[in-house]
């Protein structure tokens, strides 16, 4: 008697009884999955005033899936007998206690034996009788019969017209759910079903098993696999419970992470209307975590995110499955059902408007520079705009960048010839443990977003990698590095090398940073704040440099310095190099300047552009130049003239950048276009940078070289993309000149970087 009391109680905030369009017949569908759910449902109907003709069916239960509980046969006779039925989906939501003004779950809730919002074992009735406020009735919007036999009709699918009634039920209460718990859980629930049951899929399944000699049965059962290890299974529960751990595991190391809230309410309205696709820069494993957290933070639906099959194991890869990441395996390239079913699964996405997201470097930078973009992923986003899966779809830049972060030592071990740790859970189980020190703050920065439509509009997208989506790629990549902030540890790092880790003490190392913070101020530069070029900050920036092993210092007579060693300085280039794009093409006029007229001084310039296209995202040829002239006549009205003249290197630019922000660069080419030189047939690509990475050490002892980020395998990586670009790793006609040519034009401009940084380290000035 109790129960049914609790049953028929009237809840605190009940939704108005729905509207019947006239010459309708309403029909209620119950969404309910337990006994109280149905009692609940009913009573609330019976209050309903004008309804005693409704007809009242169960739905399946969309929140307890089992065979055995099936939507009610009898729908579909009503269905099939009566077209003027007004659908009306009806739903029981139970929230979760109120904790700082929300309403999620937390890791308590795992105590108090599961999920609040999915109450069993008499936990249902103590909520109803103790705790109303957090039961909610939804009511989602009505459609008729007719509308939805139209529907069934014009979707092709396979599956009966009281499954595909069941489904859009179920998808109208979800839409209406999310209006009480809010749009952080707008995630896909029928993923499987959509894909599986349609009819050109399944076509073309069939198709591509013949021709592997497949026969059918065999094909759609291998496509169902592979869709089942591909895709993201959303969990609320999870959704929420990873999120307060990723909010811990931060705060474990990081002060808060800072991003602009006003964008990110941009983000919400873009997203309503369209797709969005998330393409952050890639630093560390934090990256995703920080991005997850802030989509939550703010009510914005989780990220499906592409994520390698490597991080598929246990129990890491089912967790993250079930906030967003859907697994692809690395190569797949002879796979065909394999690679359809991909395609067809960001296909759904687009279409159905889900936030997408992933790395377009494919791997986190082991230098601080953005790596070059992969194009497989967004060449098939490109592909369904084409096919006319959205009307337009929005990419949109992200810079995340840190104080510090934790892998930069593995890096280093990587760049001087060790082996990359493989991913297990011990290995996420030593990364976290590690965060328990102090490392700063993240900072996430949003470039303006690109529209595939306005980008590839009559665009031929057929090829595998059209020009436009490596255009397109090359675009984006350079949004991410202009809003990448200049950081203080980017700062420091970039004024001790400058000096090539030489003794400064704290008055020379402020100077420094004056200067380049004078300078980003006069480019209108992005920075964190504040910068530290008063020496309280800087002492205090030094110190938690000291922490992370980037410098080392020594006190005597009341008079501090700092200075780097060897592995310091590997070290500490990784955050300089975040930000060195941005003083690069001053470095590349300051060594321009020694051409003998204004022609070769822009032919110089060119040439070096192309030298280091790999290595920097440079704006096109024409925004390029507009900006470093708009650069240097504002420093030196007459430098055109005096170029001219032929008295370039009279042209004094301050602060110098060539020597910190080029001239490394160029050293690490010279190793590389040197051990091209030296080979009489074909790179074996496998142990060519071993083979850099000991000439390189050979350079440095020798005092061939000045600067220790010269010794680095992830640094000859861009060069030798570069020589594979001008086919200097085959053995074709004329290779060997073509070599020693390459050779030449990295020593020319090398030299000419080096007397701008100085013949030695000790003759260079912070600056």
């Amino acid at each position: 008697a109790d129960l049914t009391r609790v049953s028929s109680v009237r809840l605190p905030e009940e939704p108005p009884c729905p509207e019947v369009p006239a010459g309708h017949r309403p029909v209620f569908l119950l969404d309910a999955a337990t006994g109280l759910e149905d009692r609940l449902l009913r009573a609330w109907l019976g209050r309903c005033p004008g309804m005693s003709d409704a007809r009242v069916f169960n739905l399946a239960p969309s929140r307890i899936r089992r065979r055995s509980r099936r939507t009610d046969l009898a729908l579909g006779e009503a269905l099939s007998a009566d077209g003027a039925n007004w659908l009306v989906p009806l739903r029981v939501v139970w929230m979760p206690s109120e904790r700082f003004g929300r309403r999620t779950v937390s890791w308590i809730d795992v105590i108090k034996l599961g999920d609040p919002r999915d109450p069993r074992w008499l936990r249902d009735y103590l909520i109803v009788a103790f705790f109303p406020d957090r039961v909610r009735i939804v009511v989602a919007a009505g459609a008729s019969g007719e509308d939805l036999a139209r529907r069934h009709k014009e979707s092709g699918e396979h599956a009966n017209r009281l499954d595909f009634v069941t489904r859009q039920a179920w998808l109208a209460l979800d839409r209406a759910e999310r209006e009480e718990r809010g749009n952080r859980y707008k995630i896909p629930r029928f993923v499987a079903e959509d894909i599986i049951n349609g009819p050109r899929f399944q076509e073309r399944v069939i198709e591509i098993g013949r021709e592997r000699g497949l026969e059918s049965s065999r094909a759609l059962s291998r496509a169902r696999r592979y869709l089942a290890e591909i895709a993201a299974t959303h969990s609320p529960f999870l959704i929420d419970l990873i999120a307060n751990l990723i909010h811990w595991v931060i705060r474990q190391g990081y002060g808060a992470i800072h991003y602009d809230r006003a964008f990110v309410r941009r983000i919400a309205r873009l997203g309503s209307d369209y797709p969005v696709v998330f393409l952050p820069s890639h630093k560390s494993n934090l990256d995703r975590l920080s991005l997850q957290f802030m989509l939550w933070e703010n009510d914005l639906p989780p990220n499906h995110t592409a994520g390698g099959i490597n991080m598929n194991f246990f129990p890491i890869g089912p967790l993250v499955r079930r906030t967003g990441v859907f697994f692809i395996r690395r190569t797949f390239k002879d796979n065909d059902l394999y690679k359809y079913v991909v395609r067809t699964y960001i296909d759904y996405l687009i279409e159905k408007r889900f936030p997408l997201e992933w790395y377009m470097e494919g791997g986190r930078s082991r230098t601080g520079k953005l790596r070059p973009p992969r194009y497989g992923l967004l060449s098939w986003v490109a592909d369904s705009y084409r096919r006319g899966k959205a009307e337009d779809v929005y990419l949109l830049p992200i810079s995340i960048a840190y104080d510090q972060i934790q892998e930069v030592g593995a890096y280093v071990a990587e760049a001087t010839g060790g082996s990359k740790e493989h991913e297990s859970f011990s290995w996420a189980w030593k990364f976290s443990r590690n965060l328990r020190r102090r490392y700063g703050d993240i900072h996430i920065r949003f470039a303006d977003p690109v529209s595939l439509a306005a980008e590839v509009e009559g665009a031929d997208l057929e090829d595998e990698n059209p020009i436009e989506v490596q255009k397109l790629a090359f675009e984006v990549m350079y949004r991410i590095s202009m809003v990448t902030p200049i950081t203080p540890t980017a700062l420091l790092a970039t004024v001790l090398l400058a000096a090539n880790g030489e003794a400064r003490d704290v008055a020379a190392i402020a100077e420094g940073c004056r200067m380049l913070v004078a300078y980003a101020e006069r480019r209108d530069l992005p920075t964190t704040a504040p910068l530290p070029t008063d020496p309280d900050r800087v002492v205090a920036a030094l110190g938690l440099m000291m922490e992370h092993r980037l410098l080392a210092s020594v006190t005597a007579d009341d008079s501090t310095v700092y200075w780097m060693d060897e592995e310091h300085k590997l070290r500490s280039s990784y955050y300089a190099n975040t930000v060195v794009h941005f003083f690069v093409p001053r470095g590349l006029a300051e060594i321009a300047m020694s051409a003998s007229d204004l022609d070769s001084f822009w032919t110089d310039i060119y040439d070096l552009r192309d030298l280091l296209k790999f290595e920097f995202f440079f704006a096109d040829r024409d925004e390029f130049r507009k900006g470093l002239l708009s650069e240097l006549t504002s420093e030196v009205p007459d430098w055109e003239e005096r170029v001219a003249a032929g008295a370039g290197d009279q042209v004094e630019l301050s602060p110098s950048t060539a020597g910190f922000a080029v001239l490394p660069l160029l050293e690490a080419y010279q190793v590389v276009a040197d051990e091209l030189a030296s080979l009489k047939g074909p790179v074996d690509e496998k142990q060519f940078p071993a083979a850099c990475l000991t000439r390189g050490r050979l350079y440095r002892l020798e005092g061939r070289t000045f600067s220790d980020q010269s010794v680095s395998q992830a640094v000859y990586g861009g060069a030798l993309l570069l020589a594979r670009n001008r086919g200097l790793t085959g053995d074709a006609p004329g290779v060997a000149e073509r070599r020693a040519g390459f050779a030449q034009e990295v020593i020319r401009f090398r030299e000419g970087a080096a007397r701008l940084g100085g013949e030695s380290p000790a003759s260079r000035s912070v600056l």
